[in-house]
């Protein structure tokens, strides 16, 4: 969930809009999107309905608003610094590691994000050309940190497959979120994912820093 914003910190107005977004943050996570409704959001974040509506005039315009809050965290956490897969594939994936082992410090972004996905392969839900954009990007993005890595002679075969690769990792790292929400003592998300990266190079990733 966002951290709190102090009230000295902005205008009253923008406080109510981060103190609306975190409350849906909390709520869709929980129980989704579709079983939220608009007055649970605003009871929650102690406001009227027509308050919140003042913010957000309609619930798909919130839900936007929380999925920017998500990729905002992500980015400015991980991803701020970074050169770029297609500049730097070894760089890419030492931070997909250092990603996984955020989000494990983070579940409410983790919940976030595994209850939205499921509920966007309905392609009539307001999140599905979000998560549509965000998968096709992620693919984009890995299979050119493969092509870069393969330039580089650092693959542990040149025949390695770049699109392969990406789906075959998007989908560990996805089914690694709902396995570690189920049994969070279990699972070791960057571990899991730093194993399955390092099969595909010719030398182990160097150690990462802890993002947490």
């Amino acid at each position: 969930m966002p951290k709190a914003v102090p009230q000295s910190s902005y205008a009253p107005g923008r406080v109510r809009r981060e103190q609306i977004i975190s409350a849906a943050f909390t709520a869709f996570g929980a129980v989704g999107y579709r079983q939220t409704s608009m007055s649970k959001i605003a009871e929650d974040c102690g406001v009227s309905r027509a308050g919140l509506l003042h913010h957000f005039p309609t619930k798909e315009a919130l839900l936007q608003a929380v999925l920017d809050e998500r990729d905002r965290l992500a980015y400015e956490k991980i991803f701020a610094d970074a050169p770029g897969p297609q500049a730097d594939g070894l760089d890419h994936f030492e931070r997909l590691v250092r990603l996984s082992a955020y989000n494990a410090s983070t579940p409410g972004l983790v919940s976030l994000y595994a209850v939205l996905s499921a509920e966007a392969t309905d392609h009539a839900h307001p999140a599905h050309p979000y998560f549509s954009r965000r998968y096709d990007g992620s693919r984009l993005d890995l299979g050119a940190a493969v092509d870069n890595l393969r330039s580089r002679g650092l693959l542990r075969s040149p025949d390695i497959r770049s699109t392969d690769t990406a789906i075959d990792v998007i989908a560990l790292m996805d089914g690694l979120q709902i396995q570690w929400l189920i049994s969070p003592g279990v699972v070791d998300m960057p571990a899991r994912l730093r194993e399955r990266l390092e099969s595909v190079l010719a030398e182990p990733l160097a150690p990462g820093e802890d993002p947490r």
